[in-house]
């Protein structure tokens, strides 16, 4: 495999240094296989997520169970994933064709354009999901308080704030990379650490609660009707968790090569690692639907009602 290997520090001095690097003729020779691989992955993968992810819209407009503001964060979510198959993905793959074409002034264009609309989606989606996760610890704890605090005009307000801060985060990137990768450390690491604390709150809680239950309260029709409150409460958590682990093994082999990327030299083979492992970022996004149906029973019917409806009309 050809091309040159530049250092970290080369890679960091300035606006579009990166990009010049990557989009020459000195850099992306002898990879033109892998990008052609990685561009008919990313069009299966951009189809699946606009499908998917415009069903589970749909289907969450229909939904009535879920509360307002929790359903406006799943909306959130499924936005962000829809917006990466039908921008982030075209982009990508619009730059490795202009790679293999030798189109070195539009790949560049195109490689930070989709970087900073990747990262802030990116960012807005790992945020959403944490918020989601202390949605839960919320209603878990203020009980019949949660629907008159959480409303939706305060879930749109908080939400335009995670906007807001993706996006200054991804801006960052016209001053300096490494400061963007520093910012995204910051973000990750935060959103982990509150989301671990949310659901470790969360399933201490309904332990202790569970025990109190059973030591105290009769086992009377109130009973019943409080354990199946649980129940349904216990499953949008699981739902909650699985979501935000599919991100986070998604995303983590992304990470450590991101990482590797700002502390080694970018050689061809780390440049064709960090896209490989990017596009696993991307298949979260076509992973979401999958899983809003195979947790989310309502979703899924709803889900189903809209296809037979479509196939109706075809």
């Amino acid at each position: 495999m050809g091309g040159s290997n530049f250092s970290g520090e080369e890679i960091h001095r300035g606006l579009n240094t990166l990009e010049k690097i990557v989009c020459s003729v000195k850099f992306t020779h002898g990879i033109h296989k892998e990008l052609i691989y990685l561009s008919v992955i990313n069009i299966g993968l951009s189809v699946s997520a606009i499908v998917g992810n415009t069903l589970i819209l749909i289907a969450l407009h229909k939904e009535s169970s879920l509360h307002a503001a929790s359903k406006l964060l799943f909306r959130t979510l499924a936005t962000t994933d829809l917006c990466i198959g039908l921008v982030a993905q075209p982009l990508f793959v619009s730059c490795w064709i202009s790679m293999v074409k030798e189109q070195w002034s539009f790949c560049r264009v195109l490689n930070v354009t989709g970087l900073l609309i990747s990262h802030t989606l990116g960012s807005v989606s790992l945020m959403t999901i944490t918020a989601i996760s202390v949605d839960r610890l919320l209603a878990l704890l203020m009980g019949l308080r949660y629907r008159q605090t959480v409303t939706l005009n305060r879930s749109y307000a908080f939400l335009t704030l995670i906007w807001v801060l993706a996006v200054v985060g991804s801006v960052i990137y016209f001053h300096n990379y490494q400061l963007t990768l520093w910012v995204g450390y910051l973000i990750i690491s935060t959103c982990l650490v509150t989301s671990f604390f949310s659901y470790n709150r969360i399933f201490m809680t309904l332990r202790l609660n569970q025990t109190r239950v059973q030591n105290i309260v009769p086992r009377t029709q109130p009973n019943v009707i409080f354990s199946l409150n649980i129940v349904r409460y216990r499953k949008t958590v699981y739902n909650a968790l699985w979501v935000q682990f599919a991100l986070f093994v998604c995303c983590l082999p992304y990470i450590i090569v991101g990482t590797l990327l700002s502390h080694t030299e970018l050689s061809p083979s780390l440049f064709l690692a960090w896209t490989s492992t990017g596009n696993l970022v991307f298949l979260n996004s076509s992973l979401n639907p999958i899983l809003y149906c195979w947790r989310m029973r309502e979703v899924k019917n709803a889900a189903k009602e809209t296809v037979r409806q479509i196939c109706f009309f075809i």
